[in-house]
C-alpha cells in the first residue's frame, strides 16, 4: 500500500499557531475533518457546467486549497450522481453537470477524478469516492444518451417523483451497482467508497413505488418493508465484501438520514419524534450495518439544531454515540442550513449554532469527526463558519484516526534521523523504513518539535512543526526555530491508513547568528 504522489507538502506551523502554544483545551491529536463537494446540479463543482478543462481544474484546486488552509483533512467527493460519471473508465456516460451534455467529454481530455484525487493526495488529504446509489435520472427533463442505462434495461427502473430509480430488489441492479463501484476501486486511488441516504425515495405526496412484480418474484416469505430493507442489506454487505476483496484499505462509509427510529417506534430508537425515519421510510436500517461491522464508518446527516424540539441535536448525538459499536462515527454537519432558520428550527440564526454542536462532538472520544454539508457552505464562510474552524476548532492539525479492524500494523520507524543548523533553519533528515512485517511502507512523516525542558509527547498535535507528504518526502527545514535555543525533534513514520511509528529524535541547539 502506498501513495502515489507528483510533490511533496508541508503543513507548516504558521497555518496553525506556534507549536507548543497553550489552548484553553487540548485539541485532538486525531479527528477525521470532511467536506462534501457535491456535483449534482453544479451545487459546488463544477460552479458551472460546460466550463473549459482548466477552469475546472484551476476551481477544484482552489476548492482544495481553501479546505486545506481551513484544516480539512478528507473530501468527499460526488463522482455518480445519476448514473453518470465524472471519471474516464466508466461504462457510464459523462456528466451533464460535469460538460454541459450527459456523454460529452472533456475539452480539452482530461480523467477528472485522476485528477482530483492527485491533487487531494497531494496535500495530505483523503479522498472518497461518493456515489449517489439510487437515481438513473434527475428529473422528467433529464436528457440521457441512447446507450444510457435507464433506455437499455427500463426493466430495471421505478417510475417514481419524476425520476428513473433503480429497482434494488433486482438481484442483477444490485450487481451492476457493485460493478460500478468495483470498477472505481481496481482504477483509481481511492481511500474510501461513500454512499448517501438514498436507498429507496424520500416518500412524495399521492406517489407509489410500483415493485409490486419483483416483490411477488423474490419476497422469500417477507412482508414488503422487511423484504425491502433485505435488499439494502444484501447490496451493502455484498459491496463490503467487494471492496474488501479488490483494496482491503479502501473504507467503506454510508452517510444517512439521522434519525434510524424514534423511541416511540422501537425503545431502542433516539429520543427524537420525527416524522421520518430511515428504518421505515428509507428502508435502511442502518444501525443493523454498523453493528455487523459492514461499514468502516456511518456519517449520519444531524442536519437539525440544538434547539429543535422534535430532533434535538444533543439527543440525536448522544444516540449515534451509544450505537457507534466500535465503528468510526462521524457527525454530518448541516453547514448549508446556517442563516436559514425556519419557523420550526429557528437556532440556524444565532451565529454560534455551530460552534455549539462542535464543542458537544468534542467531549464525546466515541466521535471521530464531522463532515460538512456541503463545500460552498464553508468556501461562503456562513456566519464565519470557516473563520471558526481556521482560528479555533481546527486551528492545529489532526491526522485521519486509525481503523484497527482494516490494518493494526505501525510502520516501521524513519531512521538516522540527523539536525543541522543552517542559515535557512534547522534542517532534518532522515531515512526512510523498510516494509512492516504486513508489507506497509510509510505513506507520510510527522515532525514534532519541543523544547528542551518539555515533556516528549506526541499525543499532542500543538508540537506538530510539519506533516511531510510521500514516503521519500525524507527532508524539512524548520525555518520557525529561535536562535540560541536548545529542541529535540521527533519523527515518526505513518501508513495509508495513518498507523504511527515508534519515534526517533535527535537533540539540537540552534547557535546565534
Amino acid at each position: 500500500m502506498r501513495f502515489h504522489y507528483r510533490v511533496f507538502f508541508v503543513f507548516c506551523w504558521y497555518l496553525f499557531g506556534k507549536p507548543g502554544e497553550v489552548t484553553a483545551q487540548k485539541p485532538p491529536k486525531r479527528e477525521f475533518r470532511a467536506v462534501w463537494i457535491a456535483t449534482v446540479d453544479n451545487i459546488d463543482w463544477p460552479s458551472v457546467r460546460g466550463m473549459s478543462s482548466d477552469s475546472q481544474r484551476a476551481e477544484f484546486i482552489e476548492l482544495l486549497d481553501q479546505h486545506q488552509r481551513a484544516g480539512i483533512n478528507a473530501v468527499v467527493v460526488q463522482i455518480r450522481a445519476a448514473a453518470d460519471a465524472f471519471y474516464a473508465k466508466s461504462t457510464e456516460p459523462w456528466s451533464f453537470w460535469l460538460t454541459g451534455q450527459q456523454g460529452r467529454a472533456p475539452v480539452p481530455f482530461y480523467d477528472p477524478l485522476e485528477f482530483m484525487i492527485r491533487e487531494t493526495h497531494d496535500r495530505g488529504m483523503e479522498f472518497h469516492a461518493w456515489f449517489n446509489l439510487d437515481r438513473a435520472t434527475f428529473s422528467k427533463l433529464s436528457r440521457v444518451t441512447p446507450d444510457h442505462i435507464s433506455l437499455r434495461k427500463p426493466e430495471w427502473m421505478l417510475q417514481y417523483g419524476g425520476r428513473k430509480l433503480f429497482n434494488l430488489g433486482l438481484p442483477e441492479v444490485r450487481n451492476y451497482v457493485t460493478g460500478i463501484v468495483t470498477n472505481i476501486v481496481r482504477n483509481y486511488d481511492v481511500d474510501g467508497i461513500h454512499f448517501d441516504d438514498y436507498f429507496y425515495p424520500y416518500g412524495e405526496p399521492g406517489q407509489v413505488v410500483h415493485d409490486e412484480a419483483t416483490y411477488k418474484a423474490y419476497f422469500n416469505g417477507m412482508n414488503l418493508a422487511n423484504w425491502r430493507r433485505e435488499n439494502i442489506n444484501i447490496l451493502i454487505l455484498q459491496l463490503r465484501d467487494s471492496i474488501r476483496a479488490i483494496k482491503p484499505f479502501v473504507k467503506f462509509g454510508v452517510s444517512p438520514f439521522g434519525v434510524w427510529k424514534n423511541r416511540a417506534q422501537d425503545p431502542e430508537g433516539s429520543q427524537t419524534t420525527g416524522g421520518l425515519t430511515s428504518y421505515f421510510d428509507l428502508y435502511a436500517d442502518t444501525r443493523k450495518w454498523v453493528r455487523e461491522g459492514w461499514v468502516d464508518y456511518i456519517a449520519p446527516q444531524v442536519y437539525f439544531s440544538t434547539d429543535f424540539q422534535k430532533v434535538p441535536y444533543r439527543l440525536l448525538v448522544d444516540w449515534w454515540i451509544k450505537n457507534g459499536y466500535n465503528r468510526h462515527l462521524y457527525i454530518g454537519q448541516g453547514a448549508f442550513r446556517i442563516n436559514r432558520s425556519t419557523p420550526r428550527d429557528r437556532a440556524w440564526n444565532d451565529p454560534n449554532e455551530m460552534t455549539t454542536q462542535l464543542n458537544y462532538n468534542r467531549q464525546f472520544p466515541q466521535i471521530h469527526g464531522s463532515i460538512y454539508f456541503s463545500s460552498k457552505s464553508l468556501t461562503d464562510n456562513l456566519n464565519g463558519v470557516r473563520d471558526t474552524l481556521l482560528t479555533n476548532f481546527y486551528r492545529f492539525p489532526a491526522l485521519i484516526p486509525t481503523m484497527p479492524w482494516k490494518d493494526p500494523e505501525p510502520p516501521l520507524s524513519p531512521k538516522e534521523l540527523k539536525a543541522n543548523p543552517t542559515a535557512e533553519g534547522v534542517e532534518l533528515y532522515w531515512q526512510q523504513p523498510g516494509p512492516a512485517p504486513d508489507g506497509d511502507k510509510a505513506s507520510y512523516y510527522v515532525v514534532y518539535r519541543f523544547d528542551r525542558k518539555d515533556k516528549i509527547d506526541t499525543e499532542d498535535p500543538t508540537h506538530i512543526v510539519a506533516i511531510c507528504v510521500g514516503e521519500q518526502t525524507t527532508r524539512f527545514i524548520d525555518r520557525t526555530a529561535a536562535h540560541d535555543n536548545r529542541y529535540i525533534y521527533v519523527v515518526t513514520a505513518l501508513d495509508r491508513l495513518h498507523n504511527e511509528s515508534a519515534p526517533i529524535q535527535v537533540n539540537v541547539r540552534v547557535p546565534e547568528p
